[in-house]
């Protein structure tokens, strides 16, 4: 019998290498994926400016990326750039009638709050990949709804935001495969894995709003299913038993046993960036 309906994710026409370089921009769940990509070796950089909620602030983290030159990727190497959204409410500065990516704790009075449309969400999204596209063609592009719920927008309100979400990305990837260029963009049902697939309150923090530390590590394994190489998958077999040598910590760390562990695990560590030389 089957007691869950798991979420179908087709494969990928492309897939991501190891130590690839990345970037992951977005909602707070951004920050959580994207530090678990660190931590396998990737080369990623993870909201340089702080967290982004809307594709507003996505686009503004691009530009800045951009003019600041501390970008990951190169103008010859592939690279994957994940983008996930969390809603599409945004704050406008009623002084200067713009977005902000945050209120950078002034009063609330001096903000509007107003909510972006499918149609200026997928534009935004459109930009943040032209943008990057015309300076690093390889890079392929991830787009993922956060699962967090909004709770002080009501969650019916939370729904229909993230419902503007799903139907904007949806929208953004049928216009660029229209335009013929050769981006390559695809979804990673993030929202409905967490939503449809687990469903269950044991999978969220105290909260009930966030996802667990085991909710991030099972998405991470679904989407390197449908996206890791054979030779990613194959490096992080190599690198799980070192990375768990490297955070054993021992009641006797003076002992002759623990220092001839540490020798071979440094060992393995070096032989290991030897066969894959841009391992950080």
């Amino acid at each position: 019998m089957e007691f869950r309906t798991k979420v179908n994710i087709p494969a990928s026409d492309w897939t991501i290498e190891p130590c690839e370089r990345m970037l992951f921009v977005g909602s707070c769940f951004a920050d959580n994926m994207g530090r678990r990509f660190i931590d396998e070796k990737f080369r990623a950089v993870v909201n340089p400016y702080g967290v982004m909620y809307n594709p507003v602030s996505i686009v503004h983290t691009v530009k800045r990326l951009l003019d600041d030159a501390i970008m990951p990727f190169t103008a010859s190497e592939q690279g994957t750039a994940v983008f996930t959204l969390g809603t599409n409410h945004v704050y406008i500065f009623k002084a200067t009638n713009e977005i902000v990516d945050n209120c950078r704790k002034q009063p609330q009075s001096l903000f509007r709050e107003e909510q972006l449309s499918v149609e200026e969400c997928a534009k935004q999204l459109i930009e943040a990949i032209h943008l990057l596209s015309q300076r690093y063609p390889k890079v392929r592009y991830l787009l993922t709804v956060s699962p967090i719920r909004y709770r002080k927008y009501g969650y019916h309100g939370s729904q229909l935001s993230k419902a503007t979400l799903l139907l904007a990305i949806d929208k953004a990837i049928g216009q660029l495969q229209e335009e013929g260029k050769d981006i390559q963009v695809a979804y990673f049902p993030s929202y409905e894995i967490v939503n449809d697939e687990l469903r269950d309150y044991r999978f969220y923090k105290a909260d009930m709003l966030h996802p667990t530390d085991q909710t991030v590590d099972y998405l991470f394994e679904r989407l390197a299913e449908a996206y890791f190489s054979k030779s990613t998958l194959t490096f992080l077999n190599a690198w799980h038993p070192i990375r768990e040598a490297l955070g054993h910590r021992p009641f006797h760390p003076d002992s002759e046993d623990y220092q001839r562990f540490r020798q071979q695990t440094e060992e393995n560590l070096k032989a290991l960036k030897q066969l894959y030389p841009d391992m950080p």
